[in-house]
């Protein structure tokens, strides 16, 4: 008899490449592709093995369609103001619809204490799930590769420059198909119950370091630009972040900046048997977004 897996938040960076990996996944798993709107998912529905469901947060019907027959969850939230009583009706309905496993999409240093808000907001949703009772593993990992797609590859196109108040602070940032590789051994593997991973790339890099990678592998100069956090909020506001969004960042931009990202474990591999990506492996594969 098959499996169903729920993945919330499925046209996500995260979510879709989620998808993705357990749509190539052999074993009788049936993915269910949870999205905000029907229209966004259709690039999923063409995946084998996976089915849409829409889903709206604050709509309990949706939710209740959304769980039935449902053994295991991908729990990704959205960056909203509410993503913590979003996640908590998430799992209460989890819990209503007798949920065997939840895997929940957190932050590497969730756990730090007294930690900034990001990891706070993450760490409540952590402790919400503990006390569900529902078995429950925790994914922490660092900032995105994909960020720079997300959020720089604008800018890198038009100007050669990207723009974040990072100084010389390193991260070991991760490509999402690392995540999404770990998240499927968990959702399908076995012993990972209980337990919260932190994820990292294999290596420490400063944004000077990206910007000399990005312009090796595109053959164009691409400069990082140090700016002031005053200049960055006010950028952040602009593309329509609002003002605790924009805080958020930067207090995260703050940690990275003092070094305190820059940490790298081997994690990945011990739970794929494979090293995770670089960022010139990233960068190469994606090179068409930033020229």
């Amino acid at each position: 008899m098959h499996k169903t897996i729920l993945v919330t938040g499925a046209t996500g960076t995260v979510g879709k490449e989620v998808v993705q990996h357990l749509s190539m996944v052999e074993d009788d798993v049936r993915v269910r592709a949870g999205v905000h709107s029907v229209i966004k998912g259709e690039n999923l529905k063409r995946l084998p093995g996976v089915e849409i469901v829409e889903m709206d947060f604050n709509d309990q019907e949706s939710m209740e369609a959304a769980f039935t027959h449902v053994e295991k969850v991908f729990l990704i939230t959205p960056f909203t103001a509410g993503q913590v009583d979003m996640a908590k009706r998430l799992v209460d309905e989890a819990r209503k619809k007798g949920v065997q496993h939840i895997v929940k999409l957190s932050a590497l240093g969730a756990d730090a204490s007294p930690g900034i808000q990001l990891g706070r907001w993450h760490r409540e949703i952590e402790q919400y799930i503990e006390d569900s009772g529902i078995a429950y593993t925790f994914l922490r990992p660092s900032s995105f590769m994909q960020n720079f797609i997300n959020y720089h590859a604008e800018s890198i196109k038009q100007e050669g420059k990207f723009y974040q108040p990072t100084g010389d602070g390193k991260v070991g940032y991760i490509d999402v198909e690392d995540i999404a590789a770990v998240a499927t051994e968990v959702l399908l593997g076995t012993g990972h119950e209980g337990k919260a991973y932190d994820l990292t790339g294999p290596e420490a890099l400063s944004s000077r370091k990206i910007a000399q990678i990005l312009s090796e592998v595109t053959g164009k100069q691409v400069e990082f630009v140090d700016v002031p956090e005053a200049a960055a909020f006010d950028a952040m506001v602009s593309h329509g972040a609002q003002d605790w969004m924009a805080n958020a960042l930067l207090e995260l931009y703050r940690v990275q900046r003092a070094g305190h990202s820059s940490i790298t474990n081997d994690t990945v591999e011990r739970l794929t048997g494979r090293p995770p990506r670089t960022f010139r492996q990233f960068a190469e594969d994606c090179k068409s977004a930033f020229v």
